[in-house]
């Protein structure tokens, strides 16, 4: 795994993609630690099941751009199929898949290692802590990106590229049909997405996801009324086996917008095009939307079309503010985070972890800031939990800075 990992300088890199994944990687660094689950700003959090927040954006435009860069990975071998390449692509696959899974089962033996009886012998509780294979997530950010560039990397190799628009097509069209055909709206055993991963993985190797749902309400008096929701746990993955298939398509979108920025030689040209592919994709994906709900939990056809549109548009932003302007200075901060995406991506889940569970003085770093620092020091809990989140970036940040000086590039 470590001889995938190498420390190079690229050439040429695109400043504006480099802005738009740091912009990315450090939102999802963000909403993945707050200073407490139960109080965060509601445009910080996911959509319960339906819908779409600022927070859904962040993971979906990382897919996006990761198109984008394959394209121009690809792009040196002149798109042919080669054993030399293939082993390349899956190599990369099995080193990103595996990474994801170190990150979940360094997880478990960590807090595993917390919560276990601290009078046991050490080594015991360490052996017990770490066999957790039993019933450890399988699936899951890491996963996902791995096999989503195995995907299209394959087909860009072995396809001629007139054909992608349709193969997007054709995935998108037969997903919405198997989530309208076997209740695939529905946050229940019955969804087709929960019943493949079932099959294939089981329960026990499944994220388990908590949806509150509205199922009636009460009359308090002559004018109002009061909802009832019922908060429900299942194990359907976001990550999920037939869910990856709508994220391949998407990265594939991602890859064609690559192919036109590297195609079309002027900045303007490519800001008009990106400008023009965003809108159209955010109004098709809206307007389906009345027939297909926007998800990012079951990644609908509605949620690839509108994230992918928006996403296009955020980067023609980009390029017109970075490269055509001129306006640089501010991008520093994202660049820290853009030049080693993944590398940023997992050292934020380490240190995530590491932060909940390492003791000092008999409360983890996690507690001493949020709750005994910031929490007494502001008041109000939910910004002193978004206080928290902007602290964790820094502290991510200072690394990927430090990478960033010294022009080192960490491939994964």
């Amino acid at each position: 795994m470590t001889e995938s990992v190498q420390i190079k300088k690229p050439k040429n890199r695109i400043l504006a993609l480099d802005i738009l994944r740091g912009i990315t990687i450090a939102g999802m660094i963000m909403v993945n630690n707050p200073g407490s689950w139960g109080h965060i700003y509601a445009p910080l959090e996911h959509a319960s099941w339906i819908g779409l927040t600022p927070t859904d954006l962040v993971f979906p435009f990382f897919m996006f751009i990761m198109g984008i860069s394959t394209y121009i990975s690809l792009r040196k071998y002149d798109f042919s199929y080669s054993h030399a390449t293939l082993i390349k692509v899956v190599r990369r696959t099995i080193v990103i898949f595996l990474i994801g899974m170190a990150i979940g089962w360094f997880s478990r033996l960590c807090y595993g290692l917390a919560g276990s009886d601290s009078s046991l012998p050490l080594w015991g509780r360490i052996v017990d802590a770490a066999n957790s294979f039993s019933n450890m997530r399988i699936l899951g950010v890491m996963q996902r990106l791995a096999l989503c560039y195995c995907f299209v990397s394959i087909i860009a190799i072995t396809v001629k590229h007139r054909w992608i628009p349709y193969i997007i097509a054709g995935i998108l069209v037969v997903y919405g049909v198997l989530l309208l055909a076997f209740h695939g709206l529905e946050f229940s055993l019955n969804n087709i997405v929960y019943v493949v991963d079932h099959a294939v993985f089981g329960d026990a190797h499944l994220y388990k996801d908590t949806v509150s749902s509205l199922v009636g309400s009460v009359q308090s008096s002559s004018e109002f009324s009061v909802d009832i929701y019922q908060r429900q746990r299942l194990p359907i993955d976001p990550e999920g086996l037939l869910s990856t298939l709508p994220s391949i398509a998407h990265v594939l979108i991602g890859f064609c917008c690559g192919k036109m920025i590297m195609t079309v030689k002027e900045n303007d040209k490519k800001v008009q095009n990106l400008f023009i592919i965003g809108t159209i994709l955010t109004f098709v994906g809206f307007l389906l939307s009345y027939g297909m709900p926007i998800s990012k939990k079951l990644w609908t056809p509605t949620f690839a079309l509108v994230t992918c549109g928006l996403a296009a548009s955020l980067l023609a932003l980009l390029i017109w503010i970075i490269d055509i302007k001129g306006y640089k200075k501010w991008t520093r901060f994202f660049e820290a985070f853009g030049i080693n995406p993944l590398f940023m991506y997992v050292l934020g889940g380490v240190l995530g972890i590491l932060f909940n569970t390492v003791s000092v003085g008999g409360h983890s770093i996690h507690t001493w800031l949020y709750s005994k620092s910031f929490v007494p020091l502001f008041g109000d809990p939910t910004f002193a939990s978004l206080v928290y989140a902007l602290v964790f970036i820094g502290i991510n940040w200072a690394i990927g800075y430090i990478l960033y000086k010294k022009k080192i590039y960490i491939k994964i």
